[in-house]
């Protein structure tokens, strides 16, 4: 019997991931033991339920497997409640609404535009911007939350839920500020770390478990495991409410979800093991280093950064001093020379979210494959050659036009040899360091 066509295609995404260097922040490569648990035989059973108390039958092994990956959770973050079922971080985010809000009810989030996540209340066409009454954050000049607005606002909507989180915002989350204007109007403070958890385990980022009632992250990014997310309740938010991870629970099944992904929460299980180890530590101590020499780099080229700069690791660049709504072009300029990012808006946004003026950068990918410091300077001295040979030509303003253009520019950069040659010192560099290592 012929080999499936699929295994092929696979083997290309490898190669494509080797010869290339990865700059999207929420993306990271799993350890060879992560990755042989999500291939197992643990897929072929359905565990519908809770440990000790599901649907089906023939789950006594799957019951140990969730317990340990539980317990792990909890030892990490010393929090007294964890749910490991959620499929990714955006159910995850819309359990914990679910538990904690009826509908109608008013949620707080940083604008979208700003640094936050589509499920953090982004109005219309989000189900948190319409099944609830989404009252949105900003930031300040400097690019920093603006507690000033957060507490008048606050005060003005009286909401039932905070959050604390972001996708696109270069700081550090000041967990106590928003602990102290939530209790001012006895709202719920929901952290969402998804992009910072790893940091949060090594100690390279504040915790939100002394502030926060509810904290949510997504188990890969930073983490470095499997694509799924975990729900946490702190002692604060049980001694608020005795319930409280019952009601999360529910809110999982029936409220969401069906059978959980036993393989991930094998491979949970494994990565929580993997974040207690020395290595661990050093790779979280290592990201944020390698992004701060990136952002040194970038600035030093003429790049300019959303806030000058970064304290995690992520930051954003902001292109629209070369021109409004330049993301995409030279997101797949760079893409063409072999480094992948994503396009993404800045806070002051003059074009819009499918042509936005920024790209979003950050370091976990790279620095699990080994890469540091000195890596970093020749990515970033590549970044910004191709940020200066594709900017010059400039997105029109008439929609229409727009895609002709960039269907223009797409055939433009497929072909252009500055590009190329980047793209060929990139592999050459790429294949020094495999897609996963201790350091």
């Amino acid at each position: 019997m012929p080999k499936d066509k699929i295994f092929h295609l696979i083997k290309l995404e490898e190669q494509r991931q080797l010869d290339k260097i990865g700059l999207i922040p929420s993306e990271n490569a799993v350890s060879p033991e992560v990755a042989g648990v999500l291939s197992s035989c643990l897929s072929n059973k359905y565990a519908e339920g809770f440990p000790g108390r599901r649907y089906y039958e023939g789950n006594q092994v799957i019951d140990q497997i969730e317990v340990l990956a539980q317990e792990r959770i909890k030892q990490l973050f010393s929090v007294p409640y964890v749910n490991v079922q959620p499929y990714s971080g955006s159910p995850a985010n819309m359990a914990i609404y679910f538990a904690l809000m009826e509908p109608g009810d008013t949620l707080m989030g940083l604008k979208l535009a700003m640094g936050g996540h589509l499920t953090h209340g982004h109005p219309k066409v989000t189900a948190s911007g319409r099944f609830y009454n989404s009252v949105q954050y900003g930031v300040t000049e400097n690019a920093r939350i603006d507690f000033a607005e957060v507490e008048r606002l606050a005060l003005e909507h009286k909401p039932k839920v905070i959050v604390a989180g972001n996708t696109a915002y270069p700081f550090e989350l000041e967990f106590e500020k928003f602990r102290k204007i939530a209790d001012k109007v006895g709202a719920w403070l929901v952290a969402d770390i998804s992009h910072v958890t790893g940091l949060v385990i090594g100690g390279e980022h504040q915790s939100p478990v002394p502030y926060a009632d509810v904290i949510m992250s997504t188990t890969h990014k930073t983490f470095r495991g499997p694509r799924g997310a975990m729900i946490l309740v702190t002692d604060r938010g049980l001694k608020r409410d005795p319930d409280l991870g019952k009601k999360i629970d529910s809110a999982i099944i029936p409220g969401l979800q069906g059978g959980p992904h036993n393989a991930t929460t094998a491979a949970i299980a494994i990565a929580a093991a993997e974040a207690t180890r020395s290595e661990f530590k050093a790779y979280s101590k290592q990201i944020k280093k390698n992004a701060q020499v990136l952002a040194k780099t970038l600035l030093k080229e003429g790049i300019q950064l959303v806030g000058g700069g970064t304290e995690t690791h992520l930051m954003v660049v902001d292109l629209s001093s070369f021109g409004p709504g330049l993301g995409l072009q030279v997101a797949y300029a760079l893409d063409v020379a072999g480094i992948y990012a994503n396009r993404n808006t800045v806070p002051t946004e003059p074009s819009s979210p499918f042509y936005p003026s920024g790209l979003r950068l950050g370091t976990p990918l790279v620095t699990t494959r080994g890469m540091k410091e000195p890596e970093m300077e020749q990515i970033g001295r590549w970044i910004a050659t191709v940020v200066k040979h594709t900017t010059n030509k400039q997105l029109p303003k008439d929609l229409k036009q727009r895609r002709a253009f960039i269907k223009e520019f797409k055939t433009w950069a497929d072909q252009d040899q500055l590009l190329k040659q980047i793209c060929s010192e990139v592999k050459t560099l790429a294949s020094e360091f495999p897609l996963f290592t201790w350091g």
